[in-house]
C-alpha cells in the first residue's frame, strides 16, 4: 500500500459500484465508524508483528547427551592418567556428543492482541485504503460464473475504469463466507487474494494494493 499524504484532501465515504460486466451502476455509502479512522502506524506494525509471530513454529531441535548414539562406558580411568576427568563420549565437550542448552523444539512464539485492538487495527487499515481511493464494490458478485476466464475479464474491465486499480499488482477481494462462486472463479489468478469479511487480517490486507468488496461483505462488516 502507498503511504497516506500528510495533508490529504477531504475523504469521501462514497465508493463506486460496478456490475459483473464492469459497468458502473452507482455509488455506495461506507460506514464512517469503520472507514473513517485516522492513521495509526504503531498499531498496524504491532498487529503485523503479532500475526507473523503466530505463524512461526519451533522447528529447530538438538539432541542432548541422553539422546545421541554412543557408548556410555567411561573413556578412561578417573585417576592416574594425567588427563581431565570425563564420563562417556556423549558429553557435550566431545565432537559427536550431545548439545548443551540447544533448542528443544518447545519454544512458544505466540503473541496476542486484545479484541479491541484487533478491531481497531482492521478499521485503521480499511480507512487507509479509502483514503488512497483504493476501494470499490461489485453488485451481485455472488452470481459470477465460477470460471477463471470470466473472473479475469471482470478484473480487466475494472482496471480500464479505475486508474488506481490499473496500477495495483496485488488485489484483495473481500467476500462473505457463502460466496463459493467467487472463490472458485479467482483461485487460479496469482495476483488475486480472496478474504472473508469475518476473518480479516491486518497483515494480509497491508500486502494488497486495492480492495474489491461484494455488497454482502460490506453488510457483514457493519454487523461485526
Amino acid at each position: 500500500m502507498k503511504k497516506v499524504k500528510k495533508s490529504p484532501d477531504k475523504i469521501s465515504f462514497k465508493i463506486p459500484v460496478y456490475d459483473l460486466e464492469a459497468k458502473k451502476t452507482g455509488s455506495l455509502d461506507l460506514n464512517q465508524s469503520i472507514f473513517g479512522l485516522k492513521p495509526n502506524p504503531q498499531l498496524l506494525a504491532q498487529s503485523a508483528r503479532v500475526y507473523l509471530s503466530n505463524q512461526r513454529k519451533a522447528r529447530a531441535k538438538t539432541k542432548n547427551r541422553s539422546e545421541v548414539r554412543g557408548s556410555t562406558k567411561k573413556i578412561w580411568a578417573q585417576k592416574g592418567t594425567g588427563r581431565a576427568r570425563h564420563g562417556d563420549m556423549r558429553a557435550p565437550i566431545f565432537v559427536g556428543g550431545g548439545i548443551a542448552h540447544g533448542p528443544r523444539g518447545e519454544q512458544n512464539y505466540k503473541l496476542r492482541l486484545t479484541k479491541k485492538m484487533r478491531k481497531l487495527a482492521t478499521k485503521t487499515i480499511l480507512s487507509l485504503f479509502l483514503t488512497n481511493k483504493s476501494i470499490l464494490a461489485v453488485k451481485d458478485f455472488d452470481k459470477i460464473i465460477p470460471k477463471t476466464k470470466k473472473a479475469l475479464g471482470l478484473i480487466t474491465g475494472l482496471k480500464a475504469k479505475d486508474k488506481v486499480l490499473s496500477k495495483s499488482k496485488k488485489i484483495g477481494i473481500i467476500i462473505s463466507d457463502s460466496s463459493q462462486n467467487i472463490k472458485r472463479a479467482f483461485k487460479n489468478l496469482p495476483f488475486i487474494s480472496v478474504f472473508s469479511s469475518k476473518s480479516l487480517s491486518t497483515y494480509q490486507l497491508s500486502r494488497q494494493g486495492f480492495l474489491i468488496f461484494s455488497k454482502k461483505s460490506l453488510d457483514e462488516l457493519n454487523k461485526t
